[in-house]
């Protein structure tokens, strides 16, 4: 009669222990996000809305400035992409661990 009430109180321990893992696993990865966007906000999001801000006020571009807008919009989606998809797969990653 013992075992039933110490096997349910150990299963309970454990999934306390699953449930606080899981919790410090998404603090660490929301950390980890923390730390990551604001640098990448900064270099990659708003280039992109600085640019869009200039052809909302009909600002008129020559085809050199055009052709040096575009050379810089794709440098910086290389160089952006890759933390683009770092952040992508941290968000994944705290989703996974929240269900």
């Amino acid at each position: 009669m013992r075992k039933v009430p110490l096997s349910l109180f150990v299963l309970w321990t454990l999934s306390l222990a699953g449930c606080q893992s899981r919790a410090a696993k998404v603090k660490q990865l929301q950390d980890q996000y923390n730390v990551e966007y604001p640098e990448y906000a900064k270099d990659c999001i708003d280039p992109v809305t600085a640019g869009s801000s200039r052809l909302l006020t009909g600002e008129k571009l020559t085809p050199e400035q055009i052709a040096a807008f575009e050379a810089k919009t794709k440098e910086r989606d290389a160089r952006c992409k890759p933390v683009a998809d770092r952040l992508a797969q941290i968000q994944k990653e705290m989703i996974a661990a929240q269900q």
